[in-house]
């Protein structure tokens, strides 16, 4: 069918019921919008404030439109004349004020509750939205060895909003599409699945901006987009973030875009459209031309490399000589995939942040223990300070001391129960160089990474963090 698709009710809090209906009424017609009634209109069964429940229906990917109505349903349906009106089934046999308004003007007035599919997907949510207990008493023990009071972490907190923050690299969109699982294929030994969710998230370095932002930075973003439906998702996504971006497009490649597909709370597969080769040179003169513009007024210079093409090696050079040059705080992370990448060609940074496997395939070295390994980073790149990072290990600190020697420590996981590890790196990159730039020592700004990381891991999808996720672990 086609046409537009008409929802109507209270919507307290989204349960699989309104999911199964949404999903039916969205496959009836090109167009699903829904109506929620006003605390007014909806009186003593409206337990939840308007905001919220508007706010939760337009959360939800079948969902086009919404909005608050505040007018008995039958006349607004008379004005809207939408082609269909689903209703759940339990109204079926009642009495339905809008049946005669949708019969005059040759409407289709449809009952269903949509098919019970989405029993994992409520679970899913269930569980990622769940308080859990972040921070161990591991993490005092560190604050203790190196001193660090409740007062300096807030402090460099509050100083966070004073920055102006620059984060160049690759713009990747992540979709994570939830699917009910429907058993095993007899053709052959596949699962088959069913999707019935789809949420897109700000990835890459555009989630590490968008981080900044959220933690009170005045914050640029410079980076390369496809001319595609996807780049302007990502306009859009870090405009609401308060990001101050820059986006090339370069019309031969797609806005790269990285789809999990999962269900029980698993990833059962992962799809990446994109282009790894380097831009060329027309665009980056154009990103160093951008960065000139802005560089007066920065005090951090970020770069968050996924190794799609954003930063060839002539321009992170040309880059820093530029970001020294005005004194600039630089920190810089590269993830690598497989043998992919090389974290040692950012030279001379205050802050790195590679993962063990990163280090090894930098370096070559798969026989070093861990303290050797991120000596041998530092001696090769110069950098000031390592974050090592050690996945459910925690992470390995290798900083510059007052009189040029070295001191190492550990610190621990601060979340034992984590939900979504594939945005911690990103968290504690940009809230750790954020604290180095506002003037924290880096045994701080490893610690606020770490409580970033563990805040992240906490929940599904790259949500974009806010000063209060800090304040309120640091609360705890």
């Amino acid at each position: 069918m086609s046409g537009v698709v008409f929802v109507s009710g209270n919507f307290n809090v989204l349960h699989p019921g309104h999911l199964r209906l949404f999903r039916f009424a969205r496959e009836m017609g090109d167009r699903l919008v829904v109506g929620v009634q006003s605390d007014r209109i909806g009186g003593s069964a409206a337990h939840i404030p308007e905001a919220l429940r508007l706010d939760g229906v337009a959360s939800n990917s079948f969902v086009d439109e919404c909005f608050l109505f505040d007018e008995p349903v039958a006349d607004l349906i008379a004005r809207l004349r939408p082609d269909v009106v689903v209703k759940g089934r339990e109204h079926e046999g009642g009495v339905n004020a809008e049946a005669v308004v949708i019969e005059e003007y040759g409407g289709q007035l449809v009952f269903s509750s949509g098919e019970a599919v989405f029993s994992s997907l409520d679970l899913i949510r269930v569980d990622a939205l769940e308080d859990r207990p972040r921070l161990t008493g591991a993490s005092e023990r560190y604050l203790a060895r190196h001193d660090i009071g409740r007062e300096e972490i807030n402090s460099a907190c509050d100083r966070f909003s004073e920055l102006n923050v620059c984060v160049i690299g690759d713009l990747i969109i992540d979709e994570y599409v939830t699917c009910d699982a429907l058993g095993m294929s007899q053709e052959d030994p596949t699962v088959v699945v069913t999707p019935v969710d789809t949420q897109r998230f700000l990835g890459g370095a555009g989630v590490v901006a968008a981080h900044a932002a959220g933690l009170g930075a005045t914050t640029h973003f410079l980076s390369v987009m496809g001319d595609d439906e996807v780049g302007t998702f990502a306009l859009t996504e870090l405009k609401k973030c308060g990001v101050l971006a820059d986006l090339l497009v370069d019309e031969t490649r797609p806005t790269t875009l990285k789809q999990r597909f999962r269900s029980g709370g698993m990833t059962l597969l992962r799809v990446s459209h994109l282009h790894q080769d380097s831009v060329d040179g027309e665009l980056q003169n154009q990103l160093l031309e951008r960065f000139e513009e802005i560089i007066d007024s920065c005090d951090l210079l970020v770069f968050s490399d996924f190794n799609y093409g954003c930063l060839p090696q002539q321009l992170v050079d040309n880059f820093l000589v530029r970001a020294r040059s005005k004194g600039l705080c630089i920190s810089a992370d590269s993830q690598s995939s497989s043998q992919v990448g090389d974290v040692a060609r950012f030279r001379g940074v205050d802050l790195l942040t590679p993962t063990e496997h990163e280090a090894r395939v930098s370096l070559r070295g798969q026989d070093d223990g861990l303290v050797v390994l991120a000596e041998r980073l530092r001696a090769l790149t110069n950098a000031s300070n390592i974050v090592l990072k050690l996945g459910a290990e925690g992470a390995l600190l290798h900083f510059s001391g007052t009189e040029g020697e070295y001191q190492t420590d550990r610190i621990p996981p601060l979340n034992l129960t984590p939900q979504d590890v594939a945005g911690a790196g990103d968290s504690l990159l940009i809230t750790a160089s954020m604290a180095l730039a506002a003037g924290s020592s880096a045994w701080v700004a490893a610690y606020l990474g770490s409580v970033a990381a563990a805040v992240q891991v906490g929940r599904v999808g790259n949500v974009p963090l806010r000063l209060a996720d800090l304040a309120a672990e640091l609360e705890v």
